[in-house]
């Protein structure tokens, strides 16, 4: 499906099933994975002011055609205006993953299914990769935002996200855009390890607004992103 009309969607489910196909413990530390979200720092690189994103970045790369990882020196993320023209423009430096998580099963059976996926579409390819916990919170003060930069492309080859969780939340349905960012699909990722999956050159992405279920009580969706883009 990714091959023919540039996205898919996978339900959690069926993706836990296929990562202990491939490695009966590569959910081992999965609760200590989703417990890693909490306490994240904020990002504090919003243009618009928001303070409802909290967020962690690493830098990794895969060689052609295969799996191993290798975890590259902390540095900053960027993207051009043209990309991302509310954030976009300047380095932005942020806290790296915990250590344990970057190397933990979970993480690392989710960066090697995207070498795999990815992989087959462009089997000559090695990867510059960089992996994002994002996390948006509301408490009333102001709407969560999970793409504030509107409709988008990440300026990479090819998108993974995976919901990790959410709580008292509604919204967050994402819409997948033609070139013309005409609308092609939409769909909510509602339960852990539902999974999209877009090529980044072919279609455009973005994400509506989380509110509060309970106006009484935070809402928090919390999203693994892992960009993987052609490195020479």
């Amino acid at each position: 499906m990714l091959s023919s009309q540039s996205y898919a969607q996978e339900a959690g489910e069926k993706i836990r099933e296929l990562l202990l196909l491939r490695d009966e413990n590569a959910l081992r530390d999965l609760d200590a994975f989703r417990e890693s979200w909490n306490g994240m720092p904020r990002d504090g690189y919003m243009a618009d002011g928001g303070r409802y994103r909290r967020r962690r970045h690493a830098t990794l790369s895969a060689s052609r055609g295969g799996t191993d990882l290798r975890v590259e020196a902390h540095q900053p993320h960027y993207q051009g205006l043209d990309y991302n023209g509310l954030n976009g423009g300047v380095a932005r430096h942020y806290a790296p993953f915990e250590d344990a998580v970057l190397h933990g099963e979970t993480m690392s059976s989710m960066l090697a299914l995207g070498c795999d996926v990815f992989g087959r579409l462009a089997p000559y390819s090695a990867w510059h990769i960089e992996a994002h916990q994002f996390r948006i919170e509301v408490t009333g003060e102001e709407s969560g935002l999970p793409t504030p930069e509107g409709v988008h492309r990440d300026g990479v080859t090819f998108v993974l996200m995976a919901l990790v969780g959410r709580s008292n939340a509604s919204g967050g349905e994402s819409t997948v855009y033609d070139l013309d960012k005409r609308p092609v699909e939409k769909f909510t990722l509602t339960e852990p390890l539902d999974l999209a999956l877009v090529n980044d050159e072919r279609v455009f992405h973005g994400v509506s607004p989380v509110e509060r279920l309970d106006p009484s009580r935070t809402a928090e969706r919390d999203v693994l992103v892992i960009t993987y883009r052609h490195r020479p």
